[in-house]
């Protein structure tokens, strides 16, 4: 699997190449770089199936980056130090990152994913979708990818009701009765939701409080929804959840 790096930081880069060298033997680096305008050359010349891409570059940013090239038939691992905006940004697209500094074992997870990905698909589409949230003006209502087996959903996340959690996976459940499973857990939707208003009501619970209909007085406090669905309060939340709903 052919790869570049991209970032501003020179000891980022060395960093990277050697952790790819010890953990990631698969990973042939076919060209590295601190500059965009060098690395649209390098993408277009070497037609990698990896791109390692830091988000903040100076005054750009590896955003700016993916809009320059036309095709994005490869798969891209951020490599960023926390940034709260551009990896709101990535999450919602489900792509991977990675926070510096890079933790060997997360890397070799993201690279194992990726190399999963390149197998069974020639466009990568999430990389789309990212550039087309990126610029949009109206953040009310975005959309969320949510991978399954063998294809990404594009999810308005006011057409989700409620995430239920299952060991290490999550049901979303959508307005139009749709019942997805993601395998991701549900503390990671409870912390990029939470921003738009959903509320985390039990440790298996969370749910999107514009579909609650009513709150209900059996076993301690339940939440009924709209579609007729019945959702635990576990009894340490039970007070903020009303306060919160205004009960």
């Amino acid at each position: 699997m052919r790869a570049i790096l991209v970032d501003d930081e020179k000891a980022n880069l060395q960093n990277l190449q050697a952790l790819l060298a010890t953990y990631c033997p698969m990973v042939t680096i076919v060209a590295i770089t601190s500059k965009i305008e060098e690395a649209v050359r390098l993408m277009q010349l070497h037609q990698p199936d990896l791109l390692f891409l830091d988000i903040q570059m100076g005054k750009q940013s590896g955003f700016d980056l993916l809009n320059l090239l036309p095709e994005k038939s490869f798969e891209v691992i951020f490599v960023t130090a926390y940034d709260q905006y551009g990896i709101q940004a990535v999450k919602f697209a489900a792509l991977d990152y990675l926070l510096k500094p890079v933790n060997p074992d997360e890397l070799v997870l993201a690279v194992n994913k990726a190399t999963d990905r390149i197998k069974h698909k020639t466009a990568n589409n999430q990389l789309g979708f990212l550039l087309q949230q990126l610029k949009r003006t109206d953040f009310s209502s975005p959309k969320i990818a949510l991978p399954q087996l063998n294809e990404i959903m594009y999810v308005a996340i006011n057409e989700v009701v409620r995430c239920e959690s299952s060991n290490n996976y999550t049901f979303f459940f959508l307005a139009n009765a749709d019942k997805i499973l993601i395998s991701k857990s549900l503390k990671e939707y409870a912390d990029l939701l939470k921003p738009y208003g959903f509320l985390r009501v039990h440790q298996s619970h969370l749910v999107n409080p514009a579909y609650v209909k009513s709150w209900l007085k059996e076993d301690g406090g339940t939440l009924l929804l709209n579609n007729g669905h019945k959702v635990p309060v576990s009894k340490p939340n039970r007070e903020s959840i009303k306060l919160a709903l205004g009960k």
